[in-house]
Parts: structure tokens; C-alpha cells; sequence
């Protein structure tokens, strides 16, 4: 099969295009034949080499954290899905690689595709969906009447997340550029500043929580427009002890990541506030519980561009230009 690999970590290195052997199955593996793909700056900063330490890939190894596809062969353990089905995820940390023509993924990580979404359409979800709803539901347990300030309301986070906080019945704030305001209150943003010529933390306040995805500069900020009691929630940020734990971190990286986050947490605890960092994980369940959502029209997907998948390293750059609205799509085949 053919695949864009990484062969050494290097900021802003070139993928090269390999041929590759097919992956082999694990018991309760599916082999899917990836139909697209998307992209999200994670890939250029594991590229980059910026998670090593805490999230080690042995180059060469494929990128790639988002596909939508069909199943062409099962492992005998598989009972959920069929040759056949046409599915999406985000495959699990270690076991990534969408940008190829094949990935094998374990059953637990995939959901059946939305219905009403094509496979383009449903390669853009998996990551920021399960982003957004790990921070708003799981984390956040955003309640109706509640103030959410969501950061970067075009990005491909920003886009999912609104909708998501929408649904859950909060007032919506945002920030993005004078162009894309248009395009945040479509998807249901109340408040929409425009970072260019306003500062978010003169405007907002007392709100319930943000879903921080930008700068150090931009944490600080966020910690005055909180309330006592408030969250703040970080994907962008510096890691906490808690995921230091969850991750089964060695004493040193342990004791790195508190120092990291020790600044923030204490500025938010003297405020009241509860600061965590969210490294997304994969979840088949709770991507089925987005499906729905798609599928009633609650949610809608935001596609910028759709690259073929030669273009693949043009598609990379484009994203890291920080100019996409919404999620950039490879398409992979037919």
C-alpha cells in the first residue's frame, strides 16, 4: 500500500511516499480501506517531535489521526462491525497512520459513519469531535444556562465545539477574525470577538468555563473572563500532573510536566478556578454518540479544503498556516 511516513523527527520535515506491506491484524482489529483523511496540527507537532517525550514514535511511521472508510477484513475477536461498514475514528495514540490506503484499527476506537455525511465530510470529525466532546461533556459537564468562551471559533476544534456547547444549552462565546464571524455565529455563537482589534478579557466575564487552544499569553488571559468555580480546560497546554498519571510517566517526566503547569495552576487556584489539561483519547462509544448528533442536524461538519492524496504534504502546510476554516480533507480513494 502506499503511505506518507515520517522519517525523522525535524520541524517542518518533507513525508515521503512509501511502499508499504498491508498492517496485519490484531484480534479485534478492523483492516479499513481508507477512503479520506484529515488534518490537525498534531500531526506537524509530532512530526516536529514536540510529544516524544511523552508520546515516542520509532521513525519510520505513518501520520495521520483521522479516517473515514470501509472494512474489508475483520479479526476473529471483532463483533461489533462487518466486512462492508462504512466507518470512522481516531485510532489510538501509538496505533495511528491515516494518511496510507490501509490502517488496521481496533474495534473499540470505531463508530459507524454518519448516514447523512459522505466520507470527506465524516474524515473531518473524529479528532476535533472527540476533542470537543471529552472537554464539554466529559470534563466540563457543560449544563444549560452555563457561559462557555471558546477559543478560535473557525478552526477545526472551534467549529465542532460551538455547535457541541450550543447543544448542550450554553451561551457561546468566541473569538476568530472579522471575516469568519459570519461563519461562528452560523454555528451558533452568542458573542463573537474579534481578536484582531478587541481584547477578550475586557469584554467577557463571569463565565463558567473556556476550551483554551492558543498561547501561554492567551491561558493567563483566559483565567480573568472564569468565575469562582470555573474551569479552565487546555488543549493546547501546558500539561498537568494529572495526565502526567494517566500517562504512567517516569519520575522525571512526572516532575518536568508538574513544573510546567505549576505557574498556571497556582494563579488558578488562588482564583478558584480548576485548571486541566486534555490530551484527546480515541473512544468508539463516544464517537457513536456524536454520530447521532450529526445525524439529528444538531452538529454540522466544516470542511476548508479537500486535497487529493498525492497533495498531502501541501495539505500539512496549508494547514499550518493557521488560515483553515474548519478541518482540511485528503481524500485517499474512491
Amino acid at each position: 500500500m502506499k503511505a506518507f511516513v515520517v522519517d525523522k523527527y525535524k520541524k517542518k520535515g518533507a513525508l515521503r511516499l512509501a511502499n508499504l506491506p498491508e498492517p496485519e491484524l490484531q484480534d479485534n482489529d478492523l483492516l479499513v480501506r481508507i477512503q479520506a483523511t484529515a488534518v490537525n496540527l498534531l500531526d506537524s507537532k509530532v512530526r516536529d517531535g514536540e510529544f516524544k517525550l511523552i508520546l515516542p514514535y520509532r521513525p519510520p511511521f505513518i501520520l495521520g489521526h483521522d479516517v473515514a472508510g470501509t472494512v474489508v477484513k475483520i479479526g476473529p475477536g471483532v463483533r461489533r462491525f462487518k466486512v462492508g461498514d462504512e466507518v470512522y475514528a481516531r485510532p489510538r495514540d501509538h496505533r495511528i497512520g491515516t494518511f496510507a490506503e490501509f490502517i488496521a484499527i481496533d474495534q473499540s476506537d470505531v463508530a459507524l459513519k454518519p448516514n447523512n455525511l459522505s466520507m470527506t465530510e465524516a474524515a473531518s470529525i473524529p479528532l476535533v469531535g472527540l476533542t470537543a466532546w471529552q472537554a464539554l461533556v466529559e470534563v466540563g459537564k457543560v449544563k444549560p444556562g452555563q457561559k462557555v468562551f471558546i477559543q478560535a471559533g473557525s478552526g477545526g476544534v472551534g467549529t465542532f465545539a460551538i455547535q457541541l456547547a450550543k447543544h448542550l444549552g450554553a451561551t457561546v462565546a468566541t473569538t476568530t477574525s472579522a471575516g469568519n464571524a459570519e461563519l461562528a455565529r452560523s454555528l451558533g455563537a452568542d458573542v463573537v470577538i474579534d481578536y484582531k482589534t478587541q481584547d477578550f478579557e475586557k469584554v467577557l466575564s463571569g463565565y463558567d468555563l473556556v476550551l483554551n487552544s492558543q498561547d501561554p499569553k492567551t491561558l493567563e488571559k483566559s483565567l480573568g473572563v472564569l468565575k469562582p468555580g470555573g474551569q479552565l480546560i487546555s488543549i493546547s497546554g501546558p500539561p498537568d500532573p494529572a495526565f502526567a498519571g494517566e500517562l504512567g510517566l517516569n519520575l522525571f517526566l512526572k516532575l518536568v510536566l508538574r513544573l510546567l503547569s505549576r505557574g498556571v495552576r497556582k494563579k488558578a487556584k488562588r482564583l478558584g478556578i480548576r485548571y486541566s489539561f486534555l490530551f484527546m483519547r480515541a473512544e468508539g462509544q463516544q464517537l457513536g454518540q456524536i454520530t447521532a448528533l450529526i445525524e439529528s442536524g444538531a452538529i454540522r461538519p466544516v470542511v476548508d479544503k479537500v486535497f487529493p492524496f498525492e497533495k498531502t504534504g501541501d495539505a500539512l502546510a496549508y494547514v499550518e498556516t493557521g488560515r483553515a476554516k474548519g478541518k482540511v480533507v485528503i481524500t485517499v480513494a474512491d
